[in-house]
């Protein structure tokens, strides 16, 4: 092969190789990794702030916060732009949404703190992600 072919080659294999993350890369709305801890994270939120039995692991919260936002970092996002999607008012509206029905689904009811309190005890023993960020008191 000659010189200018290898260069050739060269450039549009790095020139793919740069390409191919941003276009494998899903809009951070449709990265349901990402969406499903947000909604873990509010679902736990609500639970520690219903139950006055459970509290927040905030060692475990902060830890995982900023996993996430290394993950998010990882996808090719900037921080400005996780910021400026944490920020979106419809995003918080369809993250707390979410949150809420789940909530309700599993037996919590406004006004009820034992039933919070319910929910949240069975999140810790299942240790899902929104029990891991919770401790009974």
């Amino acid at each position: 092969m000659k010189p200018t072919r290898i260069f050739s080659a060269a450039l549009i294999a790095a020139s793919l190789a740069t390409a191919m993350p941003a276009a494998a890369q899903a809009p951070m709305e449709q990265d349901r990794y990402l969406n499903d801890r947000l909604v873990a994270a509010r679902v736990a939120d609500r639970i520690r702030r219903e139950c006055p039995s459970i509290d927040l692991r905030i060692v475990a919260a902060y830890s995982q916060a900023r996993a996430l936002q290394r993950y998010a970092r990882d996808q090719g996002n900037s921080d400005a732009a996780v910021d400026a999607y944490l920020d979106n008012d419809a995003v918080k509206k369809r993250v707390y949404g979410i949150a809420e029905t789940y909530l309700a689904q599993q037996g919590a009811k406004a006004g009820d703190a034992e039933s919070f309190c319910r929910v949240g005890r069975d999140e810790i023993a299942k240790n899902t992600v929104s029990g891991s960020l919770l401790s009974a008191k």
